[in-house]
């Protein structure tokens, strides 16, 4: 990639602690945004969570201004730094941001070319905007708990990953500021963009999702290739208790998994239903033959679409992850150096050695207010009211 990271001088003010706001300004951050961490003093941040200080990447690149937005001289202080801003990003309950006054209307009126995105579990309309909720409860609606292979108890799992809130929430509201972006660029114009983590869900879910809206087909736990219907689609467990997850989907894969897993009678009945159980337990049998390594080294080479299961300890030691850079070095502002994960999306920054991270307990909201135009007097002011820290 250039020298330049692709979002280098474009600012982002960052309204939230968590979730999918958060994951969203890591990505910009990430592409090499400024972003500006805004949340409220020690002692006026109630209800506001405070992530683990390794938590998203750390707040790596990223700035930070604490400020009381409930306080008239706060908001003020605020709505300069905003003047300066390209994107806005939040996730308050639908209507919070319009009662301080920082909506996107009033934002808007002093310039029309901010970018401000919501992001929420339901959106900002509809009978469930006001409704609390987290991830789980997202990928319920959207069918993705549905489709998932069931429990023994015959209930949907809890997934592994959070993927309404990153996939669904930050990485749709990311897509979006980026191509809010790109019309401004055009138009001069900024937009509103109102994320829903639901709706993201939904468009992971699409390929189930229109196969039952044209079809009148029924997606769910075995129902098709996707969802575990056959026996060359599934995990097994090898002889060390460790597990192969195997998508041999195209005939010429299982083809060349039967043979060397010396099933060849298998080759010509792949999407037979009537025999999917036999496979599944020849299949079963023969991989608890061997150490899920030792299959691993045989079968990954050998065009058959076989995988290890990692947990997460594991996978900070597999080759090709580190040779591609996904773990990085970090080292914190008290010197204490750690592994995080690295900026792995396609274009973003790629650092050689250890980024360095912000203090948890320090702020830039002094800088950054001077720069804003912010005189020092007030800010002097609103510190010793507790209104700036």
């Amino acid at each position: 990639m250039a020298d330049t990271p692709p979002l280098a001088g474009l600012r982002v003010l960052d309204l939230s602690s968590v979730g999918p706001a958060s994951r969203c300004s890591r990505i910009l951050a990430d592409f090499g945004a400024e972003v500006i961490k805004v949340s409220p003093p020690p002692s006026k941040k109630g209800l506001q969570i405070e992530p683990s200080a390794h938590a998203y990447s750390g707040n790596r690149y990223m700035k930070r201004l604490r400020v009381d937005l409930k306080a008239e001289s706060g908001r003020a202080a605020f709505l300069a730094l905003a003047a300066g801003a390209d994107v806005l990003i939040e996730s308050f309950r639908p209507g919070v941001m319009s009662r301080l006054g920082l909506g996107y209307e009033d934002l808007s009126k002093a310039d029309t070319s901010i970018v401000y995105c919501s992001t929420s579990g339901y959106g900002q309309t509809g009978p469930y905007a006001d409704r609390a909720g987290h991830d789980l409860n997202y990928l319920g609606v959207a069918g993705f708990l549905g489709c998932s292979t069931p429990r023994a108890d015959g209930g949907p799992p809890v997934p592994g990953a959070t993927v309404a809130d990153s996939a669904g929430g930050g990485m749709h509201a990311a897509l979006s500021i980026m191509a809010a972006l790109l019309a401004r660029a055009r138009s001069g114009r900024g937009a509103y963009l109102d994320v829903s983590a639901t709706e993201g869900a939904l468009s992971l879910m699409s390929l189930h999702i229109d196969e039952h809206l044209a079809t009148g087909a029924m997606p769910g736990p075995g129902s098709g290739i996707l969802t575990g219907r056959y026996a060359w689609y599934d995990c097994y467990r090898a002889s060390d208790g460790g597990w192969l997850s195997v998508a041999a989907i195209e005939p010429a894969f299982w083809k060349n998994l039967c043979r060397a897993l010396g099933l060849d009678r298998w080759i010509e009945r792949q999407y037979d239903d009537a025999c999917q159980n036999e496979i599944r337990e020849d299949m079963g049998r023969v991989f608890a033959e061997r150490d899920r390594d030792e299959w691993v080294a045989e079968l990954g080479p050998a065009d058959t679409c076989v995988a290890p299961v990692y947990s997460v300890a594991e996978l900070g030691d597999d080759p090709h992850l580190r040779e591609r850079g996904n773990i990085g070095a970090a080292v914190t502002a008290e010197g204490v150096e750690f592994e995080q994960l690295a900026a792995v999306l396609a274009g973003s920054i790629k650092e050689k050695r250890a980024v360095t991270l912000p203090s948890s307990a320090a702020t830039d909201s002094d800088e950054l207010l001077l720069a804003a135009g912010v005189e020092a007097g007030d800010i002097r002011r609103m510190r010793a009211e507790g209104v700036l820290a």
